[in-house]
C-alpha cells in the first residue's frame, strides 16, 4: 500500500480500490484525544470524493482497537463548562464542541464508499460510537466492548445510541449504556454488534480486507446508491438523536460526578459518584 499523507492519530493508505484508515492514537489503545476529533471528518471527506477508493477498511493498531475517549488529553475541554456558575457562554461552546465531535464519526456514516470495521482488543466508549457507524464489523475472538460512558458520568454522544438500536436493538443497547459492563466477541456476535468473529488481529484485518475486495469490484454508483437507500430510512432518526443529546450534554453534563470522575482517572482510583 501507498501513503499518501501524514497525519498524528491515523495512517491512510490505499492499494486496488480499497483504503485502510488505521487508528495510531497518539494515546494509550489508541485513545480518541484532539487530532482524531480533528482530522476523522477531513479524512473520510477524502475518502468520500477520491474517485478510486471504492471502499474502505478502519482499523486499530498495536493490540487494541480504541480505549475511546482520550479523557486526559481532553479534560481541557470540559475545564470552563464545569466552572462555577457556568452559563449561556461556555455551555454554548461545549455544545459546539460536541457538534464538532459528532461530525467525525458522522463522516465515517455518511461516507459513501462502504466501511467495514477490522476489531481487535479492546473496543471501549468512543470506539464503539465509531464502529457503530461503520457498514460492516468483524471481530478477533479477544475483542472486547464497552458502553462505558456511564462510568465516568457521561451521556454517551457521538452516536452510538443514535444507531445501534437498528444493529442490536434496544434492549441490548438499554443493558450495555445502563451498567457500562464489558462484552466479549462471542456475545457481541451473537446480538449483532459484529458480523462475524476470527481467529486473530491478522485474520480480521485479511476478512476486513477480503469483503472490501468484493464491495470495490461492484459497481460503484450501485453500491452508492444502496447505502443511500439503507441510511434514508434511519437518517432523520439519527439526527435527531445527535441533536438532543449534544443539547442535553450541554446543559446537563456539567456535574460534580462528572469532576470526580476526571480526576479519579489522574489519580488512578476508582470514582466515588453522589449524584451531584
Amino acid at each position: 500500500m501507498t501513503e499518501q499523507k501524514t497525519w498524528n492519530a491515523f495512517t491512510v493508505e490505499r492499494k486496488d480500490h480499497v483504503a485502510q484508515v488505521t487508528l495510531i492514537g497518539p494515546g494509550k489503545g489508541n485513545a480518541m484525544g484532539p487530532d482524531f476529533w480533528s482530522e476523522l471528518p477531513e479524512i473520510f471527506r477524502e475518502l468520500d470524493t477520491d474517485p478510486d477508493v471504492r471502499a474502505v477498511v478502519i482499523a486499530g493498531s498495536g493490540k487494541n482497537f480504541s480505549f475511546g475517549l482520550d479523557l486526559p488529553a481532553m479534560s481541557g475541554s470540559f475545564g470552563s463548562v464545569l466552572a462555577d456558575k457556568a452559563q449561556a457562554g461556555p455551555r454554548t461552546a461545549f455544545h459546539d464542541m460536541i457538534k464538532r465531535m459528532q461530525s467525525g464519526i458522522n463522516a465515517v456514516a455518511d461516507c459513501r464508499k462502504p466501511v467495514v470495521a477490522a476489531i481487535q482488543g479492546w473496543c471501549i466508549g468512543g470506539g464503539v460510537d465509531l464502529i457503530s457507524a461503520c457498514d460492516i464489523r468483524y471481530a478477533s475472538t479477544d475483542a472486547k466492548f464497552s458502553i462505558r460512558e456511564v462510568k465516568v458520568a457521561i451521556v454517551a454522544d457521538m452516536g452510538s445510541f443514535a444507531r445501534l438500536p437498528a444493529i442490536i436493538g434496544d434492549g441490548h443497547l438499554r443493558e450495555l449504556a445502563l451498567t457500562g459492563k464489558d462484552i466479549d466477541s462471542g456475545r457481541a456476535e451473537k446480538i449483532g454488534l459484529v458480523n462475524g468473529v476470527f481467529a486473530d488481529a491478522d485474520a480480521v484485518l485479511a476478512a476486513a480486507h477480503e469483503t472490501a475486495a468484493e464491495i470495490a469490484a461492484n459497481p460503484p454508483l450501485v453500491v452508492h446508491g444502496i447505502k443511500d437507500v439503507l441510511d434514508h430510512s434511519r437518517a432523520a432518526a439519527v439526527d435527531d438523536s445527535l441533536r438532543y443529546v449534544a443539547a442535553w450534554n450541554a446543559a446537563f453534563l456539567p456535574s460534580q460526578d462528572l469532576t470526580e470522575a476526571i480526576t479519579a482517572v489522574f489519580e488512578k482510583r476508582a470514582p466515588e459518584f453522589k449524584g451531584e
